[in-house]
């Protein structure tokens, strides 16, 4: 009938046997992923330290209170974790500007590095875990189970490092911001780490991503008009980053693009390069280059959306591997 109220049937209450069956596969999970054997995924932390580093670096800055809400945790155990971290110069302690009786935590550079190196490990662990596995009936009744029993708030991600996606999920915060204080650094420091562990590229990447780099703030002081950089932030956290410089008065060069693994399928690619693409534009380029490796095949599907095309290639051995050295261009 039109404009009549349907009532929704009342949940029936678990039986003993249903309890138990959810109780059966905690173990088994818990086993299977082992944060039962003290220290998690051989890192220096515990599954919670892990979990706090990850929940403080996705937040930028977050207050205590709102951290022992979230997990759930003994407000001495928290104290002593947080006196760990700030001791070893993971995270920084500040007083609230709204509530100056409330405590923030900062992730610093070094708390973003040990939860991006969890992250890592936990990638591998998880693909080594789904290898040979159905991953679609898996992820399937992953999203089955996050739907009945997600509660909002500030713990929604599930494990350090993964990134929730679907309808019931909620949207993660994606921005743009040019180059900061530390940003240099931090995208070296990235690029070394996400290629040594993705490709198995050797210390020769990192000395080159350092050339670039120092090239970048050479061109910069010389044409500042002309370069810039932008990092790209997800939930407040540094997550990627792309550069744009001169290759010539009428030729820009796209440099430095990166995306993090645990920030991937946000389009943040996608965001970088168009970026980058604008400022060359308004900048008075007429066309924009930029190299690649073949073996790089995800940047490879953002070049090509973004309207690039492979203009030149030939087979090279570098950082340790044989592969194809690649030019991609397009007008602008």
């Amino acid at each position: 009938m039109a404009g009549s109220i349907i009532a929704e049937p009342e949940a029936a209450d678990p039986t003993d046997a249903q309890v138990a069956q959810v109780r059966a596969f905690n173990r088994f999970y818990t086993n299977v992923i082992g944060v039962l054997h003290g220290l998690y995924l051989d890192s220096p932390y515990t599954l919670t330290e892990g979990r706090l580093l990850f929940e403080i670096a996705r937040h930028g800055s977050v207050e205590v209170s709102e951290l022992r809400r979230a997990l759930d945790i003994d407000a001495g155990y928290l104290s002593r974790v947080l006196t760990r971290f700030e001791a070893e110069s993971l995270v920084t302690r500040h007083r609230s500007a709204t509530d100056a009786r409330r405590q923030e935590i900062r992730s610093t550079d070094a708390g973003r590095a040990a939860m991006a190196d969890l992250d890592r490990r936990s990638a591998a662990q998880i693909a080594v875990l789904l290898r040979g596995a159905d991953c679609n009936r898996i992820l399937d009744a992953m999203r089955v189970i996050t739907a009945e029993l997600a509660q909002p708030g500030l713990g929604d991600v599930i494990e350090p490092g993964s990134v929730a996606t679907g309808s019931e999920s909620a949207p993660r915060s994606v921005t743009l911001r040019p180059l900061g204080l530390g940003d240099l650094g931090w995208a070296l420091q990235r690029h070394a780490t996400v290629y040594a562990a993705e490709f198995d590229w050797d210390a020769s990447f990192e000395a080159l991503c350092a050339r670039i780099i120092a090239e970048y703030t050479t061109l910069r002081d010389a044409h500042p008009d002309r370069t810039a950089g932008w990092i790209a932030e997800v939930d407040g956290v540094s997550a990627g980053s792309v550069f744009c410089v001169p290759d010539s008065e009428t030729t820009a060069r796209l440099r430095l693009l990166l995306v993090e693994p645990w920030a991937r399928g946000l389009g943040l690619g996608a965001k970088l390069v168009g970026q980058c693409l604008q400022f060359a534009r308004e900048t008075g380029y007429q066309d924009i280059t930029l190299w690649t490796y073949d073996r790089l095949a995800a940047a490879r599907t953002v070049y090509q959306g973004a309207g690039f095309t492979l203009t030149s290639e030939y087979s090279d051995h570098a950082f340790g591997h044989p592969m194809m050295s690649q030019t991609w261009s397009r007008p602008l």
